[in-house]
């Protein structure tokens, strides 16, 4: 059985970023994503950097070459981000994640650092197999916060390991795995996994055989739920080429190390764009004629910008109907007159236009809840149905703290008088008062 990998790689910019920082390699040998951090132009470097050193070993080896490669072109690459910053202090501060995989027959050495994911769907089951260097997972590995916790954390996002303009040595996960026969890998950027579940990436990997078709759902899927990161996938099968399928080897190469990574987006002709750019359309640019043309061509050119003017109003208040439908699909639970609640839309309003409405309103006092979640309350939690934004509320509802003892504790328990039932508090009753003497009794002897 001879191994090999088919794969496909997609990218996209997403709804917010105006630039594409992440960066994707795919071949039969060498998987990668970079998820580059740092500002525009310091985002695009250091995946593209860190993307051309690993492309430089793409090529047959050894298996107990593998892990050692890796490590030597990273650590390189690092040199060279560490090199940009001296020269241009514009630079400093850079960074980028990176998982990569470099096979040789069935044998596969991974490297790993950020929070950028590989996964593995092995038959039905879909298993994450790296662990993502942040400081939630921290939290999470400690036990200081829940796994519903971490999905919204407001510090999801910190990162506590890359590879940037930092002296120190990088640290990276590494180990040695078996390519199987029949195992889909998914590689990716935050930007897939924050907003597409587990069980939407799992059933998408098993529903779309052709890898091509599968990576443009999962990124279809990302823009569908807000897109507010740049979406990077790499998908590749593991197969035996003995098999007679057929596939290209020349490798794919995406995002801010590709040629063509400044493409547009094809987020903008998505329902979510829409409600995202629901005031944004732009007007035309008129086309520079010479004078002579200008004279003679005045009617017809009259004629055809009021044409393109009005096809241009029909698509934007079409692109605005489409897009506020879409978020009336949406839920988000925030909070409401001090209490917990779910609202319908999404948490947005652009000019004079609300994207949401208050649906349901609880009896969880805000002010009742753990610190942590009265954190996490201080963002809208974004969910795509009402059963799941019930779900994030039957959460809360588990996090409330009892409430303290009432007993007033400002006055010494010795100062306090004693009262028994059905006894009102007087003079003749107060236990601190003199005890009445009782009469003499003569005795006869």
């Amino acid at each position: 059985m001879t191994i090999q990998f088919k794969y496909a790689a997609l990218t996209d910019v997403g709804l917010i970023r105006k630039s594409n920082q992440d960066a994707g390699y795919a071949s039969s040998r060498l998987l990668v994503v970079a998820d580059g951090m740092g500002g525009a132009a310091g985002g695009d470097i250091a995946s593209s950097v860190v993307v051309a050193h690993l492309a430089e070993i793409d090529d047959t080896h050894q298996a107990e070459e593998l892990l050692p490669l890796l490590r030597q072109q990273l650590n390189i690459a690092h040199e060279e981000l560490i090199e940009r910053t001296e020269e241009d202090a514009d630079l400093a501060g850079l960074g980028t994640t990176c998982i990569a995989i470099l096979r040789t027959g069935n044998k596969l050495g991974m490297v790993h650092v950020g929070d950028s994911r590989a996964y593995v769907l092995r038959g039905d089951r879909l298993a994450q197999v790296t662990r993502d260097h942040t400081l939630v997972q921290y939290l999470l590995d400690k036990g200081q916060i829940t796994p519903e916790e971490a999905l919204h954390h407001p510090k999801r996002n910190v990162i506590m390991r890359n590879i940037g303009d930092s002296p120190e040595p990088i640290e990276l996960d590494e180990s040695i795995r078996e390519a199987v026969n029949g195992d889909r890998w998914l590689l990716c950027s935050d930007g897939l996994y924050d907003v597409v579940s587990r069980e939407t990436l799992t059933e998408t990997l098993r529903t779309f055989q052709d890898l091509d078709e599968c990576a443009e759902k999962l990124v279809e899927l990302a823009l569908a739920g807000g897109a507010p990161d740049n979406v990077t996938v790499v998908l590749a099968d593991v197969i035996d080429t003995d098999s007679g399928v057929a596939f290209s080897d020349k490798p794919v190469v995406v995002g801010a190390a590709a040629v063509d990574h400044r493409r547009p987006t094809r987020a903008k002709n998505t329902p979510a764009a829409q409600a995202a750019a629901l005031s944004a359309a732009t007007k035309p640019a008129d086309t520079l004629l010479a004078p002579e043309e200008l004279e003679e061509d005045q009617p017809r050119r009259g004629l055809a910008r009021f044409a393109a003017v009005l096809a241009i109003l029909v698509l934007v208040l079409g692109g605005l109907g489409g897009g506020y439908a879409w978020t009336q699909t949406r839920y988000f639970v925030s909070t409401h007159d001090g209490n917990v609640a779910i609202f319908k839309g999404i948490p947005q309003d652009i000019g004079p236009i609300t994207l949401s409405e208050l649906y349901e309103e609880t009896d969880i006092a805000v002010e009742d809840l753990t610190e942590v979640a009265q954190e996490r309350l201080r963002t809208p939690i974004t969910r795509a149905s009402l059963p799941e934004a019930r779900a994030v509320v039957d959460n809360f509802a588990d996090q409330v703290v009892e409430p303290k003892s009432s007993v007033d504790t400002s006055t010494p328990l010795l100062d306090r008088p004693i009262v028994f039932p059905d006894t009102k508090i007087g003079p003749q009753n107060d236990m601190r008062t003199e005890p009445t003497p009782l009469p003499s009794v003569e005795v006869t002897p």
